[in-house]
This record gives structure tokens, sequence and C-alpha cells, in this order.
């Protein structure tokens, strides 16, 4: 059985083979009062910065537990493909979906993008709460699927700032376009991509326009019209296995 993982930030540079300290609070929480650990049981702790190490549960206090760190495991679990998701705000628990399937799925930046047609509007101290919820989604992903590197969740940006205006950087743009685009074999080379997804109803015309003039090419996922929350999902995996872990 796999051991359990937890997400255990180091600014202090206290993860180190050998070394003793207390959880997080959250992850001893989760360790001993969730999956009922025991003094002696083995999980995996990861920085979210690409480090891994073996760990033991050497002392359960009634609120806090102590981990005794073993070596580094070396994983590494990154996709071959640096991928940028910009993804226009989705109402309910769509953007929760989202947020950690694409995490699943090797992406290495979520950018939330307020468009016309986003029916969730946020902004101010509601909008902090929810990125940060999003990231904490992103954190649950990664310790679940074996990254070792937590994805960014950016701030909420309009989408004409999301676009900028600005060079591409050699990034290969994507924006889905099931009524016309290039299909995933008629792509340009390149792994380093930026994948742009509207809310429900897509893009509006204008916003679709002005990411052609950013650079964005109109990519074609077959004859069918996605949902918000599967579109996103649909070509990461398809990038995958034209390109990337997939192959």
């Amino acid at each position: 059985m796999a051991l359990p993982r937890f997400h255990c930030p180091d600014p202090e540079g206290r993860l180190v083979a050998g070394a003793t300290f207390d959880l997080p609070a959250e992850a001893a929480h989760h360790a001993v009062r969730v999956l009922r650990l025991a003094v002696g049981d083995g999980l995996l702790l990861f920085d979210g910065a690409g480090r891994e190490f073996a760990a033991v549960l050497s002392e359960i206090g009634k609120r806090d537990a102590r981990v005794a760190v073993g070596e580094a495991t070396g994983a590494d679990r990154e996709s071959r493909l640096d991928v940028t998701l910009y993804q226009a705000l989705q109402s309910g628990d769509k953007m929760d979906y989202t947020v950690q399937k694409a995490v699943e799925l090797g992406v290495g930046c979520i950018v939330p993008v307020d468009s016309r047609r986003s029916v969730l509007r946020l902004s101010g101290e509601r909008a902090a709460k929810r990125v940060a919820h999003w990231q904490g989604v992103a954190v649950s992903a990664c310790e679940q699927c074996g990254r070792t590197r937590v994805p960014e969740v950016a701030p909420i940006v309009p989408l004409a700032q999301a676009l900028g205006g600005e060079e591409s950087g050699g990034r290969l743009r994507l924006l889905l376009d099931p009524e016309g685009g290039v299909t995933l074999n008629q792509l340009p080379p390149g792994s380093r991509i930026d994948l742009l997804v509207g809310a429900e109803g897509g893009l509006d015309p204008e916003e679709e326009a002005a990411a052609r003039a950013a650079g964005f090419i109109g990519l074609r996922l077959g004859p069918r019209v996605l949902r918000t929350e599967t579109a996103a999902l649909t070509a990461l995996a398809a990038l995958h296995a034209v390109r990337g872990d997939f192959c």
C-alpha cells in the first residue's frame, strides 16, 4: 500500500535527512485523527518545491505529531510539458474540480481569469479567500497524485490583463475552438504551452479576437462542444497523449 504523503513547506530548511520536527498542524491532524497513523508508521513529506523524503512518525501528542526524517526519495513526477492554464472563472464547485484534475494532469500554473461570460464574480477579500482555497485544492491534489512541486494558483485577473498584449516568450498559445482551428497533429512544436479556456458559454467574440491577436491559436478537439469543466482536462490529456507523459 502506498505511503501517505503530506505537504510540508520548508522555509527554515528543516526537511533534511536525520532531522526531527513537528508536522504542520493540519498535516498532524490528518495523519493522527483522520488516517489513524501510529508511532512507527511510515509516511512521505514533500516541500512543494521538488523535494520528497521518507519519514517515520516518532511521537504523538494531544494536538501535535513529530516525525523523524529519512533519506530523500529522488522522486520526479513532474510533467514533460510546461503548461499554464488560463481558466475563466466557473460557477459552483466546477473550479475546484478543474484545479484538482489539472494538477493531477501535471499543469504548471493556473491563472483564474475574469471573463465577460463568467457567472462567478469575485473581488477583494472574497477573491483572495477563494484563491487561497484553490491553492489548498492544488496542495491536496499533489499529496494524492505524487507530485513534489505544488503549482501556483495565481490571483484572479481580467482576461485583458491575462492576455497582456506582450510577446509570448516562445510559448505555444492555445485557445480551444470547437468550430475551427487546427487539430493536435497540426500544432507547431513546443512543450511550453499557454492554454486558454472559457467559462460557461465560452469567450465572447471580442475576447476571442483579442486572444488571437495576442498569439493564441485555435485548437479543435473533435466535433463536439465540451463543457467548461471538461474542456481544459480533455486538452491537457490530449496534449500528453501526443507530446507529453502519455507518449
